[in-house]
């Protein structure tokens, strides 16, 4: 035990903390961390792949409580809805991309012919100058069919709040309670397991600009991410015993090689020897 006492230094228990804590990370929130998003995404390409087969159903039936689908498995569906665009319910959301260049999503209020009020995005438009929103017109009037999918809401930054710029209400994320506060209509959230649904309109229906594209279809890096966290939580470990190891065996080395070099050295020092002692050696050779 006294050869494996250096570990007890402070230097080495310090270094050997540091070990367990990022092997404690990797294993119970990095290494998760990255495999539940590879969980998540696969999820939903599973969930795309599955609404570009199916036909699209009556928003009605997912909006029933009975309707038999579980809420997560809600987003991406394709459904169709009939009603018609609330007026003067056009809100923009900025910071938004088309084709590379800055632009706007522009969402709407749809009120069902049931009287429930659906918040819909009808595609993006691109900005004018980089900066400033285009004219946009307000959508069909009169009774409306629309095909769309159903997208979960984003969620609303807590520093960023609703204001009025250029003639047009705009927000930073496509949120259904934020809308509903903002146009002060009560809109229906979508079930969908999350923070509630809303509809993305499809390409070629009436009122309808740029339609946001669809995710690719990839897993992404989250696997090789979450097995490299997976490995690096087993190799600290495995690095700080090989250092103990290589320390325990240059110590015994050094420990080892003092002996013999003293004996050594008392073997071959001879006693030493005089001057005159070596001529009398000498004379009294040559006299034999």
């Amino acid at each position: 035990m006294r050869r494996l006492a250096f570990l007890l230094r402070p230097s080495w228990l310090i270094l050997a903390a540091l070990v367990a804590g990022f092997a404690y990370l990797c294993f119970t929130v990095l290494a998760p961390w990255q495999l539940g998003k590879n969980t998540s995404t696969e999820h939903r390409n599973q969930l795309i792949a599955d609404s570009v087969r199916a036909e699209p159903v009556e928003i009605g039936e997912l909006l029933a409580a009975d309707s038999g689908v579980r809420p997560d498995e809600v987003e991406w569906r394709r459904v169709t809805a009939t009603g018609a665009y609330l007026p003067d319910s056009t809100v923009l959301v900025r910071l938004r991309h088309l084709d590379g260049a800055p632009a706007y999503t522009v969402l709407g209020a749809f009120r069902l012919d049931d009287g429930r009020v659906l918040l819909v995005d009808r595609g993006l438009v691109k900005a004018v100058d980089g900066s400033r929103p285009p004219a946009v017109p307000d959508p069909p009037a009169g009774p409306q069919r629309i095909e769309a999918r159903v997208r979960d809401s984003e969620g609303v930054a807590p520093d960023r709040a609703p204001s009025t710029q250029d003639g047009f209400r705009q927000v930073y994320s496509i949120d259904t309670g934020q809308q509903a506060e903002l146009l002060g209509v009560p809109l229906t959230s979508v079930p969908t397991g999350g923070r509630g649904g809303y509809l993305q309109v499809d390409a070629g229906q009436a009122g309808v600009f740029t339609p946001s594209p669809l995710p690719q279809l990839d897993s992404g890096p989250y696997l090789s991410y979450g097995l490299q966290w997976l490995a690096f939580g087993v190799m600290a470990p495995l690095g700080l015993g090989y250092f103990a190891y290589a320390e325990i065996r240059a110590r015994r080395a050094e420990k080892g090689g003092s002996a013999p070099v003293a004996e050594v050295s008392e073997v071959a020092s001879p006693e030493p020897v005089s001057t005159e002692q070596r001529l009398a050696d000498r004379y009294g050779r040559s006299r034999r």
